[in-house]
C-alpha cells in the first residue's frame, strides 16, 4: 500500500494512493497514521477496509498532501552514510553509525515551501530515503530489523550549515528548523519496492542536477541502521529514520553553494516518487 495524508497544514486527513494514481480518502476507516495505528494491526485492519469500500470518496489531484504519517515521536537522521558524501564533506568514513536528531516540528508535507529561518545564510539540501518504524524496537538484532519497518519514504533532509557547524554543540542546531523535513509524497509499505538497497536516487536545484546516486552506495544499510539505533534508544512505531544522503550538497561545492529565496528544489527516489520545495524568505519577527 502507499499511505498519503491530505489537506490544510496541521489537520490532515488519511488516504490512500491506488495503483492507478487514484487517490482514496481513508477518513471514514477512523484511525490516523500514528503510534497507535502502526503498533496496532493498523496497515492490515486498512488493506482490507480499501478492499471492501470501493466507493470511498476520491481525492483531487489538486489538493495539498501533507506528510505521510503523524507528528512521530522522533526523527532519527544518519550522517555520512555515503562514502562519497564523506568524502566532498573531508570527512573519514565512520565506523558507526553517525547518529543525530531532526526536531519533529520541522515534518512538512513533501510539496510544502521552505522557509528559510531567519539569519540563514547557509541551506542546503539532501535528498535521502527514510524508513517508519512500525513495531516497537529495542536491542533489536539485524536479522529481525526489517521486521520492525512500516514502509519507506521521500525525504530531504535541509540543513543550515553556518548552524549546524560554526554555532557549536549539536548538529540538530541546523537541521530543525520549520518546514526542514519535507516528506513523502506518500509512504510506500516494503511490498511496493523490490529492493531497498538498490534504488535510484536524485535532486535538481533550478533544473540542474546535483544529487544522482543510488541506495546501494549506502555504507550501512537499513538493517543495519535500525538494529544499531535500536540499542541506544526505544524507536516508536511511527518514528522516523532518515538514512543519510550521497555527495552532490552544496557543502562539498567548491565554492560551496547554498540556497536563496525563490530556488527551486525536486528530488525523487524510486519507487517513493517526486517531491518539490520553492525556497521562501523567513518573513516573522
Amino acid at each position: 500500500m502507499k499511505l498519503i495524508r491530505f489537506g490544510e497544514a496541521g489537520r490532515e486527513t488519511p488516504g490512500v494512493l491506488l495503483e492507478d494514481g487514484t487517490r482514496v480518502d481513508a477518513s471514514g476507516f477512523g484511525a490516523d497514521y500514528d503510534e497507535r495505528f502502526f503498533a496496532g494491526d493498523g496497515l492490515k485492519e486498512l488493506g482490507s477496509w480499501i478492499a471492501g469500500h470501493s466507493s470511498a470518496p476520491r481525492v483531487g489531484a489538486g489538493v495539498r498532501l501533507g506528510p505521510p504519517v503523524c507528528r512521530p515521536s522522533k526523527i532519527v537522521c544518519i550522517g555520512l552514510n555515503y562514502h562519497d558524501h564523506a568524502a566532498e564533506t573531508k570527512a573519514e568514513s565512520p565506523k558507526e553509525p553517525v547518529i543525530f536528531f531532526k526536531a519533529s516540528s520541522s515534518l512538512v508535507g513533501p510539496n510544502d515551501a521552505l522557509v528559510m529561518p531567519r539569519n540563514a545564510t547557509k541551506v542546503d539540501w539532501e535528498v535521502e530515503l527514510a524508513l517508519v518504524i512500525g513495531k516497537r524496537a529495542s536491542y533489536v538484532d539485524k536479522a529481525d530489523a526489517l521486521a520492525h519497518v512500516a514502509g519507506y519514504a521521500l525525504h530531504n533532509d535541509y540543513s543550515e550549515r553556518g548552524f549546524q557547524l560554526e554555532r557549536g554543540g549539536q548538529w540538530v542546531k541546523g537541521k530543525s528548523a520549520d518546514t526542514f523535513a519535507p516528506l513523502g509524497p506518500f509512504l510506500a509499505t516494503p511490498d511496493e519496492l523490490a529492493n531497498v538497497g538498490s534504488l535510484g536516487m536524485w535532486l535538481n536545484v533550478n533544473g540542474e542536477s546535483r544529487q544522482k546516486s543510488s541506495t546501494s552506495n549506502m555504507i550501512f544499510d537499513v538493517s543495519t541502521l535500525v538494529s544499531y539505533v535500536s540499542q541506544f534508544m526505544t524507536l516508536l512505531p511511527g518514528d522516523v529514520i532518515s538514512t543519510g544522503t550521497p555527495a552532490g550538497v552544496g557543502l562539498g561545492m567548491n565554492p560551496p553553494v547554498y540556497l536563496q529565496a525563490g530556488d527551486i528544489v525536486e528530488l525523487g527516489i524510486e519507487g517513493l516518487g517526486e517531491s518539490k520545495q520553492i525556497v521562501t524568505a523567513y518573513s516573522g519577527r
